[in-house]
């Protein structure tokens, strides 16, 4: 079964999608939007992503604080995850997300990605990746 992976964030949403055997993550894209609360193109991009490469979960990330509680952004992510399961009918599997973005950026470093801008284009699809490996190497 193929998994997408999802960091959703308040103007990006990284994508990153398995392998078909559903082993492997690699990023994908990043969907981006002029203001938080416009969704309705980036719920219809994941839509065509679904449909396009025969997805049958989702892997979303949970922005936890550090100490492991839930705040705004948590809220935030739950309600898009609300959204996508009304709008796409899949599972949902919510991943602590905790310091993704670092390493994120560690992958940048060992990759040799440099420049502001380019690392900045490609972090919110890297750590999708990275959250959809670790629900990958977890699992039951």
């Amino acid at each position: 079964m193929k998994y997408i992976g999802l960091d959703y964030g308040s103007k990006t949403v990284g994508v990153a999608l398995t392998d078909e055997t559903g082993t492997i993550a690699r990023s994908a894209e990043i969907i981006r939007r002029e203001k938080e609360k416009r969704l309705r193109k980036t719920l219809a991009r994941i839509e065509e992503i679904i449909v396009n490469e025969k997805v049958g979960e989702i892997v979303l990330g949970l922005p936890l604080n550090m100490d492991g509680s839930e705040g705004e952004r948590s809220e935030k992510a739950r309600e898009f995850a609300d959204m996508l399961e009304r709008r796409t009918g899949l599972p949902i599997h919510m991943v602590d997300e905790r310091l993704t973005t670092v390493e994120a950026d560690e992958i940048m470093d060992e990759t040799g990605v440099e420049g502001r801008k380019e690392r900045k284009a490609r972090v919110d699809a890297i750590a999708a990746a990275v959250i959809l490996q670790d629900f990958l190497d977890n699992r039951d």
